[in-house]
């Protein structure tokens, strides 16, 4: 099956699915569709398109698109999300072509990622509605204020594209966009995010400005893509290919700049090196209002391109889980096989939606030698997005890190803190992460709660585990099993 095209067919796959309500009463960007848009994804509840949004006429908003993982698995044509890294380490992982057949099936196999490659093209949709500078473009676009303390209207899930031209790589990333006037807003990238290093390689070499395009809606493949932690110089538009698993189509901007032409927005301008204002305060994903406000560069709009009946896709922050509980979910599935590539005595792993993921990680492990989980800690800690990890909590194979109730029993039972916790200060975190000390720079804990073998005991042997007598099981089997046909016909009245 292809891929979902854009927006609007990921829109119509939603409905016929039967996943997406219209909401046809006037609503407002300011405050109200984020506030609806909490409430439903707190609850579970389905994706929106809101039809008649307060003084945006002729504009829709949808929301709440990834409404949980199976839907999102389901419009991108897999079974798990885990089949997606799989395409990644498939080859990786294939043994060396030998035989005559063997080269031929190699050929298959390269010539399947060769259709991951982006291609460029002529034509593009959102090229229908242009708004120059001068006419204010970024006042015609339904922005939302999401919490009643935010600094302003923000762009919630921008998508900002930059291009390192020297290596021939385009970065996307999601960076919110605080709008300050009509013409210029504020890009969050965060020092470890690659729209900060292409920052910073300009400044190096002196250079004033950068081009920048900030897309708004595209397809689900691309849209995760651009939060997806892409190791870099990892191509982010071949990286949509492989999530889509084909090739995405890209059109260039008068700045140089490569968009998916599927695109319902695109602000095409550029960042002032030099120039940096305070952004903020935003409640952010952590549940919080951030603080202190920091100062971010400038993107200055050239001109805004947008589709005919334009749709906004807007999402929203606060205390988790909320929408990107679903993409971060998603992406935990889909590097868990990368992860077990580089790591294989890796079990399972599990970033719990409350620990707003950079803050928690479970890991469950085979252990084999001495200073196993310590090992596997430090390594986690040194591959990409995982080293803003703030709480690492590693636990045996017998134990699901998903099992919450099992995990504190680890901890609880198998942690001796004088020995088995590690304490990493002075280290670089989650820029916005409330505990930091100073902004990308706070400590990190290591948790070792699995089993100790006697060189990690003083030489003891560790206890060990209660389990019933299988024999005894058996001879009880129609006792246990009259209980429980009674306690799945009980009720308590109270």
């Amino acid at each position: 099956m292809d891929p979902l095209k854009d927006l609007r067919g990921y829109l119509e796959w939603l409905e016929d699915n039967g996943i997406l309500v219209r909401i046809k009463q006037p609503v407002s960007p300011i405050l109200e569709i984020p506030a609806i848009l909490r409430k439903v994804m707190y609850s579970k509840g389905p994706s929106l398109l809101f039809e008649n949004v307060k003084g945006f006429e002729n504009w829709k908003i949808a929301g709440n698109l990834f409404p949980n993982l199976k839907t999102l698995a389901n419009a991108l044509s897999v079974q798990k999300m885990e089949e997606i890294g799989e395409r990644l380490v498939e080859p990786l992982n294939a043994p060396l072509p030998l035989e005559f057949f063997d080269k031929v099936k190699s050929i298959r196999e390269i010539s399947k990622i060769s259709s991951y490659i982006p291609k460029k093209t002529s034509k593009a949709n959102f090229t229908e509605n242009v708004i120059e500078k001068d006419n204010n473009p970024l006042d015609k676009i339904p922005f939302f204020k999401t919490w009643p303390k935010d600094g302003g209207k923000y762009g919630t899930f921008p998508m900002v594209i930059t291009m390192d031209k020297e290596k021939n790589v385009i970065n996307m990333g999601v960076y919110r966009f605080m709008v300050l006037d009509g013409k210029k807003g504020v890009i969050h990238w965060q020092i470890h995010k690659r729209g900060s290093m292409m920052h910073k390689k300009a400044l190096e070499k002196g250079e004033d400005k950068i081009p920048v395009a900030i897309i708004i809606g595209s397809d689900p493949g691309t849209m995760l893509t651009s939060v997806s932690p892409v190791p870099y110089p990892l191509d982010k538009a071949l990286f949509a290919g492989i999530i889509r698993n084909k090739g995405i189509e890209l059109y260039e901007l008068d700045n140089g700049i490569l968009v998916p032409s599927n695109a319902e927005v695109v602000l095409e301008g550029y960042v002032k090196t030099k120039e940096l204002v305070e952004e903020g305060p935003f409640g952010d994903h952590w549940g919080y209002y951030d603080k202190p406000v920091e100062k971010y560069p400038v993107f200055e709009v050239d001109k805004v391109y947008f589709r005919d009946n334009p749709i906004y896709y807007g999402s929203v922050t606060g205390i988790p889980p909320l929408e990107d509980a679903i993409l971060g979910k998603a992406i935990e599935r889909m590097f868990k096989p990368i992860i077990n590539f580089l790591l294989p005595e890796v079990v399972e792993i599990n970033y719990p939606p409350e620990g707003v993921f950079q803050g928690m990680l479970i890991v469950s492990i085979k252990k084999m030698y001495p200073g196993h989980a310590k090992k596997v800690m430090n390594a986690l800690w040194g591959l990409g997005q995982s080293s803003l990890t703030k709480i690492i909590i590693v636990v045996d194979s017998d134990i699901d890190p998903n099992d919450i109730g099992k995990v504190i029993w680890a901890v609880s039972s198998n942690v001796n803190p004088e020995k088995d916790v590690l304490i990493i200060p002075n280290s670089h975190s989650d820029a916005l992460d409330p505990s930091n000390e100073y902004p990308s720079f706070g400590s990190k804990l290591g948790i070792d709660a699995t089993k100790k073998l006697p060189e990690e005991n003083n030489g003891k042997i560790w206890p060990e585990i209660v389990e019933e007598d299988p024999n005894v099981l058996k001879s009880i089997e129609n006792v246990i099993n009259e209980i429980m046909n009674f306690k799945s016909n009980f009720k308590i009245n109270l």
